[in-house]
């Protein structure tokens, strides 16, 4: 079975409501270039998801049977593509230094790496509260005191579906997850951390949806 893109879900939302409807109007809508949208278009039509008609345009095809829901965006979208770029401190850093990063970069988690970029572990802004307030010699500590180690870190794959990593996010009660990757135990394949999936992240994608169907 081939995974359909959050994209092309939005062309066929978009011709389930104004069918018939041309590629220059289905990209329109969009806010893209007809050649940008030419090869979802052409695997939808392969795949039966649309039918196209020569001077008429795009109509709804065999496969397609009720609406599409954001729920089947979220089944269909992959952590990879809406991933974001992970913040990573050093475990050597100071809570200063860390705290300072998390507010200059506008994050609730930080990732803690070792020299070789292994993650040891994740530090939220609750971590750092609790050992700042009433400690003022706390600032000169090292992260990696505050930090929950990578034994307690739940983490995702890129190849993982976002509403499988949702429901790890609500089942463990956190904001956003470290995006690892797939072949991280070679020792050959570098940095391991690739990524970070929030809570936002994850609503832009149902909101964006929701605004072009």
């Amino acid at each position: 079975m081939i995974d359909l893109t959050s994209r092309q879900l939005l062309i066929i939302e978009i011709v389930k409501k104004h069918a018939p409807i041309t590629g220059d109007q289905i990209a329109e809508q969009l806010q893209l270039s007809r050649p940008t949208i030419r090869s979802d278009l052409s695997v939808l039509v392969m795949l039966e998801y649309i039918d196209a008609k020569p001077k008429v345009g795009y109509f709804l095809g065999k496969k397609v049977s009720g609406k599409l829901k954001g729920s089947d965006v979220l089944k269909e979208t992959k952590v990879a593509a809406i991933l974001s770029t992970p913040i990573i401190v050093r475990e050597t850093a100071t809570i200063q230094d860390a705290v300072v990063t998390l507010f200059l970069q506008n994050v609730g988690t930080l990732v803690i790496c070792d020299e070789e970029s292994r993650m040891t572990g994740v530090a939220s802004r609750k971590d750092f509260l609790k050992v700042t307030l009433g400690n003022p010699a706390a600032a000169t500590m090292p992260v990696s005191m505050v930090m929950t180690r990578r034994t307690k870190v739940v983490t995702v794959s890129p190849e993982e579906t976002v509403l499988e990593a949702a429901s790890k996010m609500i089942v463990h009660e956190v904001d956003s997850l470290p995006v690892l990757h797939p072949a991280f135990k070679q020792a050959d394949m570098g940095q391991e951390v690739i990524g970070r999936l929030t809570k936002t992240a994850i609503i832009k994608l149902l909101l964006e949806f929701e605004l072009n169907v």
